[in-house]
């Protein structure tokens, strides 16, 4: 509609402005064209609301016939159940033997999932510190409890492949903790150990600083007299080779040549000392890191062994029997359903 009347306006602004006749003309019949399209686009509105009229009457029509099919369906599924009744073929309920089978075997799991939730909570459980064997025994009663407890109370009777199974595990874990309590018997050697090698490394460095101190005094006493024996040659020999000592010299001429040899060999023997000392001091070094490295290694050895001492090295072993108990109580109860 709105595209028509786009058209009639357009129409209308061009015959505003046509001043030849034989247009106007033209004009007119292009509106009575325009007008027929209208009153068609009106017939052909008018139509389709009356085909909506009618599809909607479908529709409610069709939901009506479908309720009551449904309806007819439920009536029908009475009748064939009031026949079943009449012909004696209703579901036949299951005994009281059944029923009391179904319940011990749902109280069973429940009772068995409440044991495995307690295992597990139970050797998650962190002790405090070593030596954890202190601790071994309590952990054992409980363990034994939760076990006796679901024994006891279960509804299922425990068969001999279960009491073979959980002999099994206690026997596995109590081997480890045993084992572990061994192992910490020895904390106490260990840690004296320790603190013996602590004390030799800290004597170790005591006494290599007090010798190399005496060493260092010795060194300096020693190069500082034949220092001095170097200096008193050099004044003697340059006071012999003074100008005017020059009849001094030649009265002794001998004597200049002795000092000239003495305070070589006075030179020699300061470069010996101090060769000796320095082959000393490396010497005492050299026995000082070596000792000092055995100390420390040994002392590294110690801390890493006290380490694991005082590490809880049990906790694997205690999950592995948590997870075995589960699969003993998991496989009883698949013996006991599949059998009963």
């Amino acid at each position: 509609m709105r595209h028509v009347l786009r058209l009639i306006v357009h129409c209308c602004k061009s015959l505003k402005y046509k001043k030849d006749n034989g247009l106007i003309a033209l004009g007119e019949q292009e509106m009575s064209s325009i007008k027929d399209t209208v009153d068609k686009v009106k017939k052909l509105t008018a139509e389709k609301l009356s085909l909506l009229a009618e599809i909607e009457e479908l529709k409610r029509m069709a939901n009506a016939k479908a309720d009551t099919l449904v309806n007819e369906i439920a009536t029908l599924r009475e009748e064939i159940e009031e026949i079943k009744i009449m012909m004696g073929v209703e579901k036949q309920q299951p005994s009281s033997t059944e029923i009391l089978r179904e319940n011990n075997l749902k109280s069973a799991k429940e009772l068995a999932e409440k044991t495995i939730a307690s295992a597990d909570k139970l050797v998650n459980q962190v002790f405090a510190c070593a030596p954890f064997s202190q601790y071994f025994d309590d952990w054992l009663v409980n363990l034994r409890q939760i076990v006796s407890g679901f024994e006891s109370n279960s509804p299922i009777k425990v068969d001999e492949q279960f009491v073979k199974d959980r002999s099994q595990i206690f026997l596995d874990v109590e081997g480890t903790l045993a084992q572990k309590k061994t192992e910490e018997s020895a904390i106490g050697g260990v840690a004296k150990a320790l603190a013996d090698n602590n004390h030799l490394l800290v004597e170790t460095d005591k006494e290599y600083a007090e010798k190399a101190s005496e060493l260092s005094l010795k060194r300096g006493s020693e190069v500082e007299r034949l220092t001095f024996r170097v200096h008193e040659l050099e004044r003697d020999m340059e006071s012999q080779e003074d100008s005017k000592n020059r009849m001094f010299k030649k009265r002794t001429p001998e004597k200049l040549a002795q000092t000239k040899l003495d305070l070589e060999n006075a030179k020699h023997d300061l470069e010996m000392a101090q060769q000796n000392f320095n082959a000393e001091q490396d010497k005492l070094h050299d026995h000082y890191e070596k000792k000092k490295q055995e100390i420390t290694e040994k002392l590294d050895s110690l801390r890493k062994e006290l380490s694991m001492l005082e590490t809880d090295t049990t906790i694997q072993a205690r999950q592995a029997a948590s997870k075995a108990l589960a699969n003993a109580i998991n496989d009883l109860f698949q013996r006991t359903s599949s059998t009963a």
